[in-house]
């Protein structure tokens, strides 16, 4: 029989951006087969280019190939051009390092960063040659497994998936591992390993709980079989200075989405926005200390070659030490020609200073996120920013020689009216006014306000959790009514496609029964939902149809402050008291302070054993 490699230098030159499937890159980790005793398929349900810049993916395989007898492959979900050469030549899904089929490992793990991959980990467990069910998978290899901030709730896709970690993964993951490795040696079983499995804090076993239906199809009761704990809690790291993180990153041969190295400043966040999923299911708030993150950041320019730092986190801007940092990491980016980027700035407190470090190494378009145009749609969110320091900033950034914005916003928001929509507008002009109204403007160069709008999902944990999303009609009729406002060529308006917004919704809040219109439509050949060129609406629509599921019971209707929801067994951290508190205050255009000006009890510091502030 021939080897997987070779039979892929028959294809290879058939498909587009062949670099993508040979592995090879500088840093990648190949091990001898008769050394290792336990080998993970570390699974992203996308492409190469979007897997190679998730920042989670690097730490854990760099993590666990640096466990003895452990040996961490990557495997991304194929193109279509290549799917098809793949499946008509019999080539299995395969992990990059080795080109040897997943099938054969003893753990497939995905990572499940948003609902619209969901069709993909089925696709790729079935080029796999691996049934997708769990209940059809007999033997303890190859276990199937699932992290990341959508197993928040795990429901939708629960039948694939034997074990969902929740949480943070860096004493997770490996702890799950070694209970493995003891049971395979021991001659487990994979019922018997999921019954020890369900005992490590953060693994939540969905074939261990049984869900009970109300004549409403609302939930009636979830019930642990088999000892598994009535409530999973996810686990988080309490100390980031002490954490793994990698001295080196695979640099790949394609450019990825963020072609960058990348150093977490922090984890959680202070704020509170009430729609921001992150937010919550992130707390509590922790920091790294700069001289760990200036260390962080040298091993990574030294190992991998890039010429760009991002500063990663929920909000840069907020991390207490930042101009410390980047005073120690400007001493050698100055001097090794390093550009330092700075995502996720927040416009209440960009200084003038901090323009000027960064203006020291990069000068390009600026991003905020004022997420509402009126000042009671702000106070609704929970945003805390006001039009004053919007105009503030970008005065700061104006007068520092910047010529371009992006301002980022989001339709039907819950109590949104015509007149916010209008307020998104007239905020995107005053910005525009602002620079031609400024003596000391760059010369010679106009201004450029780019306004971005998404459509508002309501996610679990989260103050908006309760609420209703705006159905595709409504969304398009907003899309509409925001563009008739706009009259400046100054103003480019961007937004999303409103069908993946409405499916996003469905599946963000949904339950078990979901899982057969998940597996219909992607037997139906939905896959890669994420991408407008691989979106089937109307295929997804049948699925619906066909299972008898109506997705607007899960996306379209207010939720009772009692019903019980399809998370509700899983804990992470923010109580459901306080996010019901915090819904209340929102119908009441009220705000709640952020965490360094006072501690709102959502409940999140028991996880880290008391306040951090």
């Amino acid at each position: 029989m021939e080897s997987i490699k070779t039979q892929l230098d028959k294809i290879l030159l058939k498909v587009q951006r062949p670099a993508r499937y040979v592995g090879g890159e500088l840093n990648s980790v190949v091990k001898q087969h008769d050394k290792v005793d336990f080998r993970f398929a570390f699974c992203f349900p996308d492409t190469y280019e979007v897997g190679m810049s998730h920042l989670g993916m690097k730490i854990l395989y760099s993590q666990l190939n640096e466990m003895d007898g452990v040996w961490c492959e990557r495997v991304f979900a194929p193109e279509s051009d290549m799917e098809k050469l793949m499946r008509e030549n019999h080539i299995p899904l395969y992990g990059l390092e080795s080109m040897d089929p997943i099938a054969n490992f003893d753990m497939i793990g995905f990572t499940l960063q948003y609902e619209m991959s969901f069709t993909a980990v089925l696709n790729m467990l079935d080029l796999a040659g691996v049934p997708v069910r769990s209940e059809n998978r007999d033997s303890l290899a190859p276990l199937v497994v699932a992290g990341g901030p959508c197993t928040c709730n795990p429901e939708p896709i629960a039948d694939f998936i034997d074990l969902f970690m929740l949480g943070e993964g860096e004493e997770v993951l490996p702890e799950l591992v070694n209970a493995y490795r003891k049971a395979k040696a021991e001659g487990l079983s994979k019922a018997e390993f999921l019954k020890i499995a369900a005992h490590i804090q953060g693994v939540y076993v969905p074939s261990l709980y049984e869900f009970s239906y109300n004549e409403d199809s609302t939930i009636k009761e979830i019930t642990p079989h088999e000892g598994a704990p009535a409530v999973v809690t996810k686990r988080i790291i309490k100390d980031l200075d002490k954490v793994y993180f990698p001295k080196e990153f695979i640099v790949p041969f394609v450019e990825p989405v963020h072609d960058r190295s990348m150093v977490e400043v922090l984890r959680g966040c202070i704020r509170g926005c009430r729609f921001c999923q992150a937010g919550f299911i992130y707390r509590p708030f922790r920091e790294k200390s700069p001289e760990t993150l200036n260390k962080n950041g040298w091993d990574l320019t030294c190992s991998t070659g890039y010429d760009e730092i991002s500063l990663s986190s929920l909000s840069t801007s907020d991390y207490s030490g930042l101009e410390e940092l980047l005073d120690k990491m400007l001493v050698w980016t100055d001097k090794e020609q390093v550009n330092l980027s700075l995502p996720s700035l927040r416009v209440d407190n960009f200084s003038e200073k901090l323009l000027e470090q960064i203006a020291k190494v990069r000068k390009s378009g600026l991003t905020f996120a004022p997420e509402a145009g009126t000042q009671r749609m702000r106070d609704v969110i929970n945003k805390n920013v006001t039009e004053e320091e919007v105009i503030r900033t970008c005065t700061t950034a104006f007068q520092g020689g910047y010529t371009a914005v992006k301002l980022y916003f989001m339709l039907g928001l819950p109590t949104e009216t015509n007149e916010d929509l209008a307020g998104i507008v007239d905020l995107a002009q005053k910005v525009v006014d602002l620079y031609y109204a400024l003596p000391n403007k760059p010369k010679g160069r106009g201004v450029t306000v780019s306004v971005s709008l998404a459509g508002f999902v309501p996610k679990p944990f989260t103050p908006f959790q309760f609420e209703p999303q705006a159905t595709m009609a409504e969304l398009q009729e907003k899309q509409k009514y925001l563009l008739s406002c706009v009259t400046s060529r100054k103003i480019n308006v961007k937004y999303h496609d409103s069908k993946t917004s409405v499916l996003e919704g469905v599946f963000a809040r949904g339950d078990r029964r979901l899982c057969s219109v998940l597996e219909t439509a992607w037997r139906s050949g939905c896959n890669l939902d994420g991408w407008d060129n691989h979106f089937k609406y109307e295929n997804w629509m049948q699925a619906f149809e066909a299972c008898g599921v109506d997705p607007t019971f899960y996306a379209n209707r207010t939720r009772s402050y009692d019903e019980v929801m399809p998370w509700d067994h899983l804990d992470y951290g923010v109580t459901k008291r306080f996010l019901i508190e915090e819904n209340k205050k929102a119908h009441a255009d009220a705000v709640t302070p952020h965490c360094r000006l006072k501690c709102s009890a959502c409940g999140a510091n028991k996880l880290s054993g008391g306040c951090n502030f």
